[in-house]
């Protein structure tokens, strides 16, 4: 069983980092729940489809909500969703197997978007872009089919400001992605409920849980992405200038538009 696994990692473990390991459990939590309640991500009777693509990121998700469902003061209900892209030797018991072991509803959708996405670009071209379209187009329509009127993302704070600085410097826009917004087609609401943590915390944690991990084939497998460009700049900071990077979030809750140049933001002409 997936979970056994887990528990015989724990118990493996020394006393300190047991200890270690539950402390990092409850910041976690902790920051979850303020992100959920500063952005009012989840209200009473919500149905909230947690994507689950098998990475540390949507498993430390979906364990954490699990854990704050149980000791909530409101009812909402967690489904959890995998897009099977049929990326060759792809694990398909893997999710099925973890899933049932924790009891709770799940559904895997099965798209050839791999092939699709593999016809259409040219090889050693970035797949992310046309990647994310496709698998956030199909599960926007499963979460409107299935009455499920939450979408809960694994995104963590490092993507919140990797994404800030990847607009800046190749797109020319001052934007990254907000903890909860709309749908373009207002449909579907989407949340990030690891906005406020750390990735180092949730690779720790997830090494801990004994996560079957199940590595991404198609934008996980392919070097020098500028995403991971970003990453390792803000690492590099991150060891200079320690809380330069903790700043930069803060700074994106702290917005004055009045102080930057975009005319939509602030009406220049009316002094």
């Amino acid at each position: 069983m997936i979970l056994s696994a887990s528990n015989n990692n724990l118990n493996s473990t020394s006393e300190k980092q047991r200890f270690e390991h539950n402390k990092r459990q409850k910041r976690l939590q902790r920051l979850v729940g303020q992100a959920i309640e500063d952005y009012a991500m989840i209200r009473d009777q919500d149905r909230i489809m947690v994507c689950l693509s098998g990475g540390k990121d949507s498993y430390t998700l979906l364990e954490i909500l699990i854990a704050l469902q149980k000791r909530a003061p409101i009812h909402f209900e967690l489904v959890a969703v995998n897009l099977d892209q049929k990326q060759p030797g792809f694990p398909e018991q893997i999710l099925p197997e973890y899933l049932s072991s924790l009891g709770i509803e799940y559904h895997i959708i099965e798209q050839d978007t791999y092939s699709i996405v593999r016809e259409k670009l040219d090889p050693g071209k970035t797949m992310c872009s046309l990647c994310s379209r496709m698998r956030r187009g199909i599960l926007y329509n499963f979460a409107h089919e299935q009455g499920l009127n939450k979408i809960a993302l694994g995104h963590h704070r490092d993507d919140l400001i990797e994404t800030l600085f990847l607009n800046m410097f190749n797109g020319g826009k001052l934007k990254a992605m907000p903890p909860k917004l709309k749908s373009d087609d207002g449909r579907n609401t989407v949340i990030r409920p690891l906005a406020y943590c750390k990735e180092s915390d949730i690779k720790a944690y997830s090494e801990v849980q004994a996560f079957p991990i199940i590595p991404c084939s198609l934008c996980g497998s392919q070097d020098g992405l500028q995403r991971q460009q970003i990453k390792r700049m803000l690492n590099e900071w991150s060891k200079q200038y320690p809380g330069r990077v903790e700043t930069i979030f803060r700074s994106m809750q702290n917005v004055e538009p009045s102080q930057l140049a975009d005319n939509t933001l602030f009406d220049f002409s009316t002094f």
